[in-house]
């Protein structure tokens, strides 16, 4: 780690900002040196790992498994998420975050070489990749709140969203690329190497992490073990009605636009779209969309940062509905790109909310539990999806996910904090504050950022 002196709470030094020579500065203000490590290795990560998500996939047909195989493997990814993302956010707020984020760069490498080594060698067996896969996602549950927090507390309050934007624009721009590319490299040199192009990227990324400064971040004062602060993360989340109102609401949401995805989504395109093909192509509008709308995010700085995410969000279930009809390709194409781009809106919108209200030695532990909660109700939803579509049809049950998401989210605007929480300039960097929710923006915070013990 390199670390320069800090002169104050409120300024962290950064050489690569300050005019050579009378020279203006080659970056944007926000742009500074850990904001560009950050970004320069996730897009490294994201490009590697959606073209290893195929690779896995092609990885257990290869093998001789089925679409049942494939299904167990994509648990294996999912499990160890919900089951380690608190403790992980609990440590991320305990230990300097970007070592956790090194370590978990370094599980992840690990696991992905011995992946793609046996995979290169002959016939892996299932339970194998099941759990070299089940490592991969235990080091990403302890890495993403880490990562979070370290990017919140690597931005200024007043260029959070348009750092935020440009931020997601690259790492959405990084996941689209990198699936396209690793289709292409999987058929062209097989998923073994794609799996180990995955793993060379997550050595690279660690490195770059490992010159992450937590010079500007206060020392955490030691405190009461991993239960108390599983308890006070807990405190932080369920006192603002507008946090745990919007999780769950992604909770449901998520689960059944998952669902539709994995599950509908391939067998409408079958029957109805020509295929894969154009399945795969629809999926690439989304993404598509999500680049653009973080484009869009890096001008437009809405005042009332919540309502106007959530608003966005109602899109979200025109897919299922599109899937429903079924509409023509070319139509559905249009939706898809229109959905990412709205949903972006919200996504930076929400990071911007996180940094301006929650205190910097909290944040990897409530961005566990956005995680968290985001994403546990997934793999339930995933598995009703064939009883459902056996029970209703899948056409009512497609129109069920999309009425499911318009519901919650016209509930979540209920909560008054949500419509009326709004964005603010801020001025003085004040200290952590107490668990209780605040007003004011606790020094240099992005969404679960770490407070690093240096």
């Amino acid at each position: 780690m390199t670390s320069a002196a800090d002169p104050g709470p409120d300024h962290r030094p950064d050489l690569s900002r300050r005019p050579l020579g009378g020279r203006r500065p080659r970056r944007p203000e926000w742009a500074g040196r850990n904001y560009s490590l950050l970004a320069a290795a996730a897009v490294v990560t994201n490009l590697g790992s959606n073209g290893a998500l195929i690779a896995a996939a092609f990885a257990v047909l290869d093998a001789g498994g089925d679409a049942g195989d494939v299904g167990l493997v994509a648990a294996a990814r999912t499990l160890p998420l919900v089951l380690f993302l608190l403790i992980g956010g609990a440590v991320a707020d305990r230990l300097p975050r970007h070592r956790v984020m090194v370590a978990a760069n370094a599980l992840n490498c690990l696991s992905q070489a011995a992946f793609a080594a046996l995979v290169l060698a002959g016939e892996p067996r299932l339970w194998q990749m099941m759990l070299l896969t089940g490592l991969g996602a235990t080091g990403q549950a302890f890495f993403n709140p880490a990562a979070e927090g370290m990017l919140m507390s690597s931005v200024r309050g007043e260029q959070a969203g348009r750092a935020f934007a440009v931020f997601r624009m690259a790492m959405q721009s990084a996941a689209v690329g990198g699936a396209a590319l690793g289709g292409a490299l999987v058929a062209a040199l097989g998923p073994g190497w794609v799996l180990a192009i995955d793993a060379a990227a997550f050595a690279v990324a660690g490195s770059l992490r490992s010159f992450l400064d937590v010079g500007h971040i206060a020392p955490r004062e030691p405190g009461g073990g991993l239960l108390a602060d599983l308890r006070e993360g807990w405190r932080e989340f369920s006192g603002r009605p507008w946090l745990w109102g919007v999780v769950a609401q992604f909770s449901i949401a998520n689960a059944v636009v998952g669902a539709a995805d994995a599950v509908y989504g391939p067998l409408v395109a079958e029957e109805n779209l020509g295929g894969a093909g154009p399945w795969g192509l629809a999926l690439g509008a989304f993404g598509a969309g999500t680049v653009a709308g973080a484009l869009v995010m890096t001008r437009f700085r809405p005042r009332r940062l919540l309502l106007v995410g959530t608003l966005c969000v109602f899109p979200l279930a025109a897919p299922s509905a599109a899937l429903a009809v079924p509409v023509p390709v070319g139509v559905l194409y249009t939706v898809m790109f229109l959905t990412g781009l709205s949903v972006e809106v919200f996504g930076v919108s929400w990071m911007t909310a996180l940094h301006q209200e929650i205190p910097e030695d909290k944040l990897s532990r409530v961005s566990a539990y956005d995680w968290f909660g985001s994403i546990a109700m997934l793999p339930l939803a995933t598995a009703l999806a064939g009883p459902a579509e056996s029970t209703l049809g899948r056409a009512n049950a497609l129109w069920a996910c999309a009425a499911l998401v318009l519901v919650v989210t016209a509930a979540v605007l209920c909560v008054p904090e949500v419509r009326n929480l709004r964005r603010r300039t801020p001025s003085v960097s004040v200290p952590a504050p107490a668990p209780a929710p605040t007003a004011g923006e606790p020094q240099h915070t992005q969404p679960r950022t770490q407070p690093g013990t240096d």
